[in-house]
């Protein structure tokens, strides 16, 4: 199978594999709509998801409404940008994978996503993100503690939610979102203890990143599956897929979170290079050799110890940039993405499930590597 790339405006070079994007198909030759299937997600998960967050008592409800995008900063409605709907996409295929209806599904969706956005909400603090989907982060907006209030209360309410159903298959997917949360955790922990160090090896890095993406991923697309019925066998094998799609979209993120445009991605030019992440282009670059990795290795170094590195000049973050492109960190993470993507369609050729249900998950996979945002 042939591969090849797209660029976008800033030059940013996003992997594409041509195939289930391109000609995967329901059985009757039809090329599967992945918006469709993002907005199905969407659209089938939310009222769940919003009855959730009611419950919340004020302010925190309202908070976290403003971080879903349901309403402005004014408290005023608002159709703000919501991201991109993948794991509940994949929560609802995971349902029908296993024979179930896409409807068994929403409540692991509504749980997934709930974890996954009490991340979003301490990781930008953590971070010092200031803008996410192209508006203010809440902790920018409604100061820090209720950042971490409202993620605390997201997390509580995603166990309730599985929880509520009083079946077996709900504890199962409970100790899988569990399980997932955890591991999610730990690579948090492990991204920030990365940036300060020197050197981190792209073991660690891929190890962290199977953690903080790749965990929460490879639940979304199992949990599904366990409240239709799955066994254990199934679920794992699903986890599998989802687990390297994590670690495809998370190398993907890496390129954008360098060389993404601001447009498109919502956050600041060279954004992880200005909160000095270990990211894979970066960790890739520094472990190739030569003169371009030297000299970009010797310029963290120092970064590492700056005291004024918020004031650095786009120039100085765009010749890191560049020195990380020439030792080979881009294209390497490139091609990590395009083999973890293999990965994940390779896991799902075992598992018994409608044709039309393992083209959509094909579809999503190529979704997940070829996007700019």
């Amino acid at each position: 199978m042939s591969t090849s790339t797209t660029t976008g405006t800033r030059g940013e070079t996003v992997p594409t594999e041509p195939s289930a994007m391109a000609a995967a198909d329901h059985g009757q030759g039809d090329t599967v709509d992945v918006t469709a299937l993002l907005e199905r997600g969407r659209t089938m998960a939310t009222p769940v998801l919003r009855a959730a967050v009611d419950r919340l008592a004020p302010p925190m409800d309202t908070v976290a409404a403003y971080h879903f995008g349901w309403i402005d900063a004014e408290g005023r409605p608002s159709d703000g940008d919501g991201g991109k709907a993948v794991r509940p996409a994949l929560a609802l295929l995971s349902a029908e994978a296993a024979g179930a209806a896409p409807e068994v599904g929403i409540p692991g969706a509504v749980a997934v996503e709930l974890v996954h956005n009490f991340s979003l909400l301490h990781d930008d603090l953590m971070d010092g993100d200031e803008q996410r989907r192209h508006r203010d982060t809440v902790w920018k907006v409604h100061g820090p503690a209720q950042a971490i209030l409202v993620g605390d209360a997201l997390f509580a309410l995603a166990g309730e939610v599985l929880l509520e159903l009083d079946t077996v298959e709900a504890g199962r997917a409970t100790r899988r979102l569990t399980a997932a949360t955890r591991a999610l955790i730990d690579g948090q922990a492990q991204d920030i203890s990365y940036e300060h160090r020197e050197r981190v090896t792209v073991e660690e890095c891929l190890e962290m990143e199977g953690n903080k993406t790749g965990a929460l991923l490879a639940c979304a697309v199992s949990i599904g599956a366990v409240l239709g019925g799955a066994d254990d066998k199934t679920a794992d094998t699903l986890e599998k897929y989802g687990y390297h799609l994590g670690l495809a979209f998370q190398a993907v993120d890496d390129l954008l979170g360098i060389w993404g445009d601001p447009e498109s991605t919502g956050k600041q030019t060279w954004s992880d290079l200005r909160q000095r992440k270990k990211s894979l282009p970066v960790v890739a670059a520094l472990a190739a050799g030569g003169p371009a990795s030297e000299e970009l290795g010797q310029l963290l170094a120092a970064d590492a110890k700056a005291n004024d590195f918020e004031n650095f000049s786009e120039a100085e973050f765009a010749h890191r940039a560049a020195l990380i492109e020439e030792a080979g960190g881009r294209e390497w993470t490139a091609q990590e993405a395009r083999r973890q993507h293999t990965i994940a369609l390779q896991a799902i050729e075992s598992v018994e499930m409608p044709e039309r249900v393992r083209a959509q998950l094909a579809a999503l996979a190529d979704f997940v590597v070829v996007r700019k945002r």
